[in-house]
């Protein structure tokens, strides 16, 4: 696998999120789990992705127990609650920091991030919270998520960023509008959070039987809810055909449209199986390929926001 630059890391250009090892979209479990990460191993995939958040601690414990060599990402600022809150406090973050080392069996993580950021705390507070974990040799460099391109420039400019984590797939345009230009001019990776829609990419459309109540994102979410669910299948139907009249997956055809968006960016797709990570590997579009994909699913196709007003907490809005 190709690599991307990650801070002063080089990392395979395709992460892997772990966010489903915590059960959040479907039942899994420890073996699958560890056989995913076999998986991404032995395809070159070096970044794996998490969060204390993630299933309550139980993806980072799984990665502690994998335990092999691996760049690791997770983060911090979400507080699960009842009720859900934002605590970007330093206290808060060592405490956070201390525990998800704990179960991944580290002494340090290459990277860590700021999950929200809270408006209440000066981005600069927490750029040089940052900075004495990075000082004290706890992390290697920072993140940032769900931000908006001015509290990137606000922070870089107290302490280096090293990866800005937000949304970006091909039904997800908002990045376009400035947040990827800005990673860019700063020398900040981007790394792209549910590059393949949450399933809708993935090589079958997925059914709102799929999603289980009251534990899955999707069973509230705008996009995944009638009548905007409905008009989203069908719209994403002519890409699937053109995958399937070049012999193509669905999901190594989005993921490869999001690499080449900027050699800056690192798509973190997540799964809970190992078969499904090989379907993301070797698509390689050329440049009228990816100008057709363009032309069939254009920026703003889809219907309903991203998120809800139920789960919009803390996420930088700029456009």
């Amino acid at each position: 696998m190709r690599q991307r630059q990650l801070g002063a890391l080089r990392v395979g250009e395709i992460g892997l999120g772990a966010m489903s090892f915590g059960g959040m979209f479907g039942a899994t479990d420890e073996e699958a789990s560890l056989r995913t990460l076999d998986a991404a191993q032995e395809a070159g995939i070096t970044m794996i992705d998490t969060a204390n958040v993630y299933g309550l601690g139980v993806s980072e414990t799984v990665i502690g127990r994998w335990g092999r060599a691996a760049t690791v990402a997770t983060k911090c600022g979400i507080v699960s609650g009842p009720p859900r809150s934002i605590d970007n406090s330093e206290p808060y973050i060592r405490a956070c920091l201390e525990e998800s080392l704990r179960r991944l069996k580290r002494d340090h993580v290459e990277l860590y991030y700021m999950h929200r950021h809270d408006p209440k705390v000066p981005i600069e507070e927490v750029a040089g919270t940052m900075a004495r974990l990075i000082e004290e040799g706890k992390i290697g460099g920072y993140g940032l998520s769900e931000i908006a391109p001015y509290t990137l420039r606000r922070a870089h400019a107290e302490h280096p960023v090293t990866a800005v984590q937000n949304e970006y797939s091909l039904w997800t345009r908002q990045p376009e509008l400035g947040l990827l230009q800005t990673c860019r001019e700063l020398g900040v990776a981007f790394v792209a959070f549910s590059p393949l829609g949450r399933g809708m990419f993935g090589e079958h459309a997925p059914t709102r039987a799929d999603f289980r109540s009251g534990v899955d994102f999707r069973h509230t979410n705008p996009r995944f809810v009638e009548p905007n669910f409905a008009a989203n299948i069908a719209a994403i139907e002519p890409f699937r055909a053109f995958c399937r009249d070049r012999g193509w997956t669905v999901s190594g055809t989005a993921l490869a449209w999001v690499l080449a968006q900027g050699d800056h960016i690192i798509p973190i797709p997540g799964t809970r199986t190992a078969e499904h990570l090989r379907d993301w590997l070797d698509v390689h579009p050329s440049a009228e390929d990816l100008a057709e994909i363009g032309r069939i699913l254009p920026a703003g196709f889809a219907w309903g926001d991203r998120y809800g007003d139920h789960q919009s907490m803390a996420v930088e809005r700029y456009c």
